[in-house]
Parts: structure tokens; sequence; C-alpha cells
């Protein structure tokens, strides 16, 4: 018990620092054709190849901005779990 006390710190610690996070009012936009969910789930569906992407180019990002706000995180995090096989890999069952 007294190894798990110092893990539990660093957590209670993260997820204290998390809770302050918020964005900004620049990178939220509510005009027309602005990303929304729909483009937030393509955008993390595409995300691995975007990133590689970006190692090479300054053109291209990994996450729009501006965007809608929480619907494009909602759709961006769906897509890269959902759609993009994380929670697929992880529920397989081993044989042998």
């Amino acid at each position: 018990m007294q190894r798990k006390y110092p893990v539990l710190v660093a957590i209670g610690l993260a997820l204290t620092l998390s809770a302050c996070a918020s964005q900004i009012d620049a990178g939220v936009a509510k005009s027309a054709g602005t990303p929304g969910f729909w483009w937030g789930l393509w955008h993390g569906f595409i995300f691995p190849w975007s990133f590689i992407g970006s190692l090479f180019s300054a053109d291209i990002a990994v996450y729009a901005v501006p965007n809608r706000g929480g619907w494009y995180d909602f759709g961006f995090f769906l897509g890269i779990t959902v759609l993009g096989g994380g929670s697929f890999f992880g529920s397989k069952k081993r044989s042998g």
C-alpha cells in the first residue's frame, strides 16, 4: 500500500491540473463552414496519417482550429478511439 501512495498522488495531481484546462475563445467559432462533429470524426479517423504528414509539411495539421468546440472534440475523440481501432484491438481475445 505504501508504494501506491505516490502513484495516487501523481494521478490526483494530473486530474486536478487537467480540470483547469479550457479552450480559448479564439479556437471556437460558430460561423457556417466551421468544422463540427462530422469533421472531428473524420479528423480523428485520419489522425495517424495526418500526424505523419505534419512531420514533413507545415501545411498539414492534426486538429482543426477554429472549430465548433465540444462537438468537434467529441467527434475527434470518437474518430481516434472507435474508428481508429483503439477500442477494437484492445477487446480481441487471444487464443492459445
